[in-house]
């Protein structure tokens, strides 16, 4: 799938714009804090409805405006569909978005300097890349996510009420079985995206590199390999005495985590910061290939200054795995030479051919 034109009104710090790009790579160079990441942040919120940087859409609207719109045409094959969305202030001073529906075939893959946090950061962080790579592949794969929160913000109340009573064990009966079930179902689909993406870091971590170390994930759960809801069940009533007290629920993917090595070490920990920012960078292209067989269609690529801290031979390797790739963005300080790439700068929520 390809973007075919953009026309932004009030967002971030472009009070208007219009644009066709290229249908291969664009590259979009200029001085930080310019906008060029508020541009892709514009393209992704076009394509899903969503910003990959906030989930506060009041940062989206240019600073003392009362709102922003996007429309664009998004193409796939002889296939267009004109998008519109917007974000407005509503007279309670609240903020709504607004927008159809992206067809289905209609996937963006981002990655941005908060993707390191994938490597070094938290469990949660990798919960959430994994959940949103899922989201890409399976359809049902969010509305089980909802609905797994919602059971389990349920069953934590219960777990919080104090003074603890005789019945409690009886009431928390129906939400354990209903926590295992859709727990495990969440479970499933995250191992299989797990498997998916170990298949093509494997191969990209390895272009980009130009090395022969090796890069794995793996999905690391309580649970080891059980597969069925009784395994959730039994699980949580061994823990329930620990769970009562903590007023917790300490069992479900929600406690799970990624591996994530190199050579056989755990990349968080003994990765250097180069390492952990091409890692990221691997787990975000690893996605392309299983996105495109799942959608039926290449997403873009918004690759947001991946370049920075990358050695000269690295970079040339990255600009080499992209140009595989459908349409691509690629925010830079400094323009590198490319070859067929659309060449755009960036100055004061003003956008250039350079």
């Amino acid at each position: 799938m390809q973007i075919g034109s953009v026309q932004l009104l009030e967002f971030r710090n472009y009070r208007t714009l219009s644009w066709s790009p290229a249908t291969h790579l664009n590259v979009i160079s200029g001085p930080n804090a310019q906008g060029k990441t508020n541009l892709l942040e514009a393209l992704g919120f076009l394509v899903t409805g969503r910003s990959f940087r906030t989930s506060r859409t009041a940062e989206l609207v240019r600073w003392g405006t009362d709102g922003t719109t996007l429309s664009g045409n998004l193409i796939r094959a002889e296939t267009r569909r004109t998008i519109r969305r917007g974000v407005s202030r509503l007279e309670d001073g609240t903020w709504q978005a607004t927008g159809e529906s992206a067809p289905e075939w209609a996937r963006a893959i981002a990655f941005g300097w908060q993707d390191l946090e994938i490597v070094n950061g938290g469990p949660a962080t990798r919960r959430n890349f994994i959940d949103g790579f899922a989201a890409r592949l399976y359809v049902n794969h969010v509305p089980t996510l909802i609905r797994y929160r919602q059971i389990l913000a349920r069953r934590n109340r219960l777990l919080q009420q104090r003074p603890v009573d005789a019945g409690l064990s009886t009431r928390l009966g129906p939400w354990n079985e209903q926590l295992a079930t859709v727990g495990m179902e969440l479970l499933a689909r995250r191992r299989k995206a797990v498997a998916a993406l170990q298949t093509e870091l494997a191969r990209v971590y390895a272009a980009l590199s130009g090395a022969r170390a090796k890069v794995e994930i793996r999905y690391r759960t309580a649970l080891g390999e059980a597969a069925e809801p009784a395994a959730i069940l039994a699980a949580l009533e061994r823990r329930q005495r620990e769970e009562i007290r903590r007023g917790l629920t300490l069992v479900g993917p929600h406690r799970d985590d990624l591996a994530i090595e190199i050579d056989g070490v755990d990349a968080r920990a003994f990765g250097s910061r180069g390492q952990q920012r091409l890692t990221a960078l691997a787990l975000r292209l690893a996605e392309v290939l299983p996105v495109t067989d799942a959608a039926g269609s290449a997403p873009i690529l918004l690759l947001d200054d991946a370049l920075s801290e990358l050695d000269p031979i690295v970079r040339s390797h990255v600009l080499h795995e992209i140009q595989s790739a459908e349409q691509v963005f690629l925010t830079t300080p400094d323009a590198p030479v490319v070859e067929g790439a659309a060449m755009f700068h960036v100055n004061g929520g003003s956008l250039t051919s350079a």
